[in-house]
């Protein structure tokens, strides 16, 4: 296994986690070194977000996540009977 092939640093994935915050957008997390400096290059290429228009969105995902039940949850809405003869709508 290559020093490339290994599993990226504790220091790329910090630098990542800082330019996806201010640059507002996201990431898969790389399996490698290779692809986290992929990744670092993609981040570092995109215009940084506004700090009023970051704080507004973790605040909107704070406040989603604190009042809504997590999506997989199933709703009352999405069944129909109950016990054995319970059914998808």
């Amino acid at each position: 296994m290559s020093q490339h092939d290994s599993k990226p640093t504790g220091a790329q994935l910090g630098y990542l986690r800082q330019l996806a915050d201010q640059t507002g957008t996201s990431f898969t997390p790389p399996a490698t070194r290779r692809q986290a400096s992929a990744e670092i290059a993609r981040l570092k290429r995109r215009p940084r977000s506004p700090g009023f228009e970051r704080r507004e969105d973790r605040g909107a995902v704070g406040r989603g996540l604190g009042e809504q039940q997590p999506a997989s949850s199933v709703r009352d809405d999405e069944i129909k009977g109950y016990g054995s003869n319970c059914r998808w709508r």
